[in-house]
């Protein structure tokens, strides 16, 4: 029998193809026929079409069509749908304005794609869409949340811009908790806007058979089985099965390639009516105004509590930036992924929250990494460690006042936690970070004309978003399980199936430790199949953290299955009653007999059924489940950072970062290490550097990394982690996710640690040398 490989240090099989250079993406795509796209897009946030004229680039070398709105909408090619229905609180649906995938006698923001120009080559398509021309009668732009209410109309539909006023939670009761409080923190806060610049930029490849009336698209995306449902219910109008999405290899996503792009449906529609392949891919221009972005949220946020520093109550109030369209999961990143988690960690009794969601003219904006879970975070942990300054109660102290410590818990915003320790995490966070030994550290940053400050932030995330049934009647326009088959081969190898999408996380190791661990195989006879609708069984993909929670609970489902029949099979083999047979890792023995049959042998048996009693037990040993979980998981943790800030210049510098962090069970701890490594340098960067701005006129000032800055290697320390482990009770691995902890709870420990250096009490994201100049400054005079 193999060592055991269910937490076991495995490097990812699917590094060797990446580091070589073998890895397929979409653009590596070439078809036969093969032509190219490229969209003119809008220079205006807001402005009506007065006219629009082609011709020239019809004309222009190269050039096969050029296709408008008006060609979209007379083909009657519907707009982009919203997954996900909110409803407001005077029970009211959302609005729901159209998006068209070209732009309809109007535009609203800069990027929005206007018309596309089809050519043998993309620089030819490129050079000719800059010979069409449009006039524009430019109206007045309103590109901040704050002031969106009462600006010019952006959409007929909402006509004061609000697309939904929302909220959750007891108000009269956090109000009356409010009236008795000894003591209430009060914070007023931007979540920066960010933009996810994932190192592959969005591609799409589509080609027709007119033999078989098919399309099949190649596209960087996260999820296809939802991208094909979304674009042939809703947009094409097509029979599904006529319809392949296949996403090759992706290079990375953070929730940007989860949704249905305008893009993907042209260059779809449009290989149709050219008989030919057309391939589009994004320069990182593009990216930047096109590619949904996260975030950008403005909060006014309190905190009551007793004179103890219990927590009593927590009032919320948000406005969401929605950007100028309802991406296809925009609407429930304000809400449902983030007014439930402001609960916490903690045991406080009441909290209510109001959301009201707008519009802008600003590229739209939906999920990006943690996708609500940071900004709830951000909410509960600034506050919380405002309070404890403000009251003199030291920071670990008062989370430890407040902290839930028995399980199950209610909270009051619908979430039920099933398990957590946060004071494990906590315990061990301090100790790796050398908490005690933090006033020397100070003092000698001192000595050195440095300011040195920690802060802390206790996290929690909701992942694997479920029931389907419960998300649905929350206005989920879609379900949330997902889908695993085992197909087991005569000399028993095996080949996986998964609905959930790999773009860096390591699902090809992941997956197969959990299979191969299971059958008592080699990891090297696993092999795992995704990202092509045509093979595998409808799936939602991978988003949220779900995908070894959810995805791989559908595989350890179907692998039961085949253990199952295994059974029936090694019971023949043996002559022994099914009841007697035993399982474990690859070896079905006969209960107190040294009789015994290895995977491989059963396997062999399955497909050559010499003897087989055929009337009772069919060839074949092929299995497959769905899986649609009966709660969210809920990763947890604590993170500690110091900064060291140079009082001359503002100058920030993370020097020590601990994370310990409740994952429950580890499958591969490599991976998962990798993943926070990954998470906390997102985090830091929306901390210290990184901020999408536009101007008055909604033109993006931050369109490139010459004015948009992620962090680099060198701006984040050698990280400290580990991990404590309390199984989730839920699914059969106890696996909770582990994809976005660092993103969701890396900005509210660094900015704690910069206003603790700093003794102010706020500081906006992102804290550049600039800012935390001006906030010196401000507090010397």
């Amino acid at each position: 029998m193999n060592a055991p490989l269910i937490g076991a240090r495995i490097q990812r099989k699917e590094d060797y193809r990446f580091l070589t250079g073998a890895g397929q993406f979409t653009d590596d795509v070439a078809l036969p026929g093969q032509t190219h796209a490229a969209f003119l897009r809008s220079p205006h946030a807001h402005a009506k079409i007065a006219s629009l004229s082609i011709e020239k680039a019809r004309q222009a070398p190269g050039v096969l069509a050029v296709y408008t709105g008006a060609d979209l909408a007379a083909a009657k090619v519907g707009g982009l749908p919203c997954g996900w229905l909110i409803t407001d609180v005077n029970g009211q649906p959302m609005k729901e304005p159209p998006f068209p995938a070209l732009a309809q006698d109007k535009v609203r923001y800069v990027g929005e794609r206007i018309a596309v120009v089809i050519a043998d080559t993309a620089a030819q398509a490129r050079d000719a869409a800059e010979l069409i021309d449009v006039d524009y009668e430019v109206l007045p732009a309103v590109t901040e949340a704050s002031r969106a209410r009462g600006a010019a109309a952006i959409h007929d539909l909402a006509p004061d811009n609000t697309c939904y006023v929302w909220a959750l939670g007891d108000k009269a009761a956090t109000d009356a908790a409010f009236a008795k409080a000894a003591h209430v923190t009060r914070l007023d806060f931007v979540n920066n806007r960010l933009v996810p610049n994932a190192i592959e930029p969005r591609a799409a490849n589509a080609t027709y058979s007119r033999a078989e009336g098919s399309y099949t698209l190649y596209v960087s995306n996260q999820n296809p089985h939802v991208e094909r449902l979304l674009m042939t219910a809703f947009v094409l109008g097509l029979p599904e099965n006529k319809v392949r999405v296949v996403a090759p290899d992706v290079g990375g996503g953070f929730g940007s390639k989860i949704y249905l792009y305008p893009e993907d449906v042209v260059v779809t529609w449009a290989s149709k009516q050219l008989n030919r392949a057309v391939k589009w891919t994004s320069d990182r221009t593009e990216a930047f105004v096109s590619d949904a972005h996260g975030r950008d949220h403005v909060t006014t946020a309190e905190l009551a509590l007793d004179k103890n520093g219990k927590f009593l109550a927590l009032r919320v109030k948000t406005t969401a930036n929605l950007g100028a369209y309802l991406s296809t999961f925009a609407s429930c990143i304000p809400t449902i992924l983030y007014a439930t988690l402001l609960a916490g960690q903690y045991t406080t009794p009441v909290i209510y929250c109001e959301v009201t969601a707008v519009f802008t003219n600003t590229t739209p904006v939906d999920a990006y990494r943690g996708a609500g879970r940071p900004e709830a975070t951000y909410v509960v942990e600034r506050l919380v460690e405002t309070a404890a300054r403000e009251m003199k109660i030291d920071p670990v102290e008062i989370r430890r006042r407040n902290f839930i410590k028995s399980f199950p818990y209610q909270t009051p915003v619908a979430l039920c936690y099933d398990t957590g320790n946060y004071e494990a995490t906590l315990g061990a966070a301090l100790d790796m970070a050398d908490v005690g030994g933090f006033q020397k550290r100070k003092d000698e940053s001192l000595r050195r004309g440095k300011l040195r400050g920690i802060g802390y932030a206790c996290y929690i995330e909701a992942c694997g978003i479920a029931p389907s049934n419960v998300a649905g009647s929350l206005g989920a326009r879609a379900g949330l399980f997902e889908a695993g088959e085992i197909r087991v081969h005569p000399t028993g190898t095996v080949t996986v199936f998964t609905g959930s999408h790999q773009h860096g996380q390591g699902h090809e190791t992941t997956f197969a430790q959990v299979v191969a661990d299971r059958l008592g195989l080699a990891i090297e006879a696993v092999d795992i199949v995704h990202g092509d609708t045509s093979k595998v069984l409808f799936g939602m993909g991978t988003y949220g953290s779900r995908s070894i929670a959810v995805g791989g609970t559908a595989i350890v489902k179907a692998l039961d299955k085949i253990v199952a029949k295994g059974k029936k099979i090694a019971a023949h083999l043996m002559e022994a009653a099914e009841g007697d047979i035993e399982y474990d890792r690859g070896v079905f023995k006969v209960a107190g007999t040294d009789k015994q049959k290895m995977f491989g042998e059963v396997a062999f048996a399955a497909y050559v059924p010499h003897n087989y009693p055929l009337d009772k037990l069919e060839p074949g040993l092929n299995e497959n489940a769905f899986y649609d979980p009966t709660n969210f998981t809920f990763p947890a943790g604590t993170y500690v950072c110091e900064v060291e800030v140079d009082r001359d210049t503002g100058t920030t510098e993370v020097v020590a970062f601990t994370a310990v962090d409740d994952f429950g069970k580890v499958i591969n701890p490599m991976i998962v290490e990798g993943q926070v490594h990954g998470g906390l340098t997102q985090g830091i960067g929306q901390a210290l550097t990184e901020g999408c701005r536009y101007d008055e006129q909604g033109q993006l000032l931050s369109g490139s990394f010459n004015d948009y800055c992620i962090p680099r290697a060198t701006d984040v320390p050698n990280f400290k982690l580990d991990t404590r482990e309390t199984p989730c009770t839920h699914n059969p691995l106890g696996v909770k996710g582990c994809g976005e902890a660092g993103a969701i709870g890396a900005p509210a420990a660094v900015m704690n640690a910069i206003t603790d250096a700093l003794g102010v009490k706020d500081m906006p994201m992102p804290a550049t040398a600039h800012a935390v100049w001006r906030s010196l400054q401000k507090k010397a005079a």
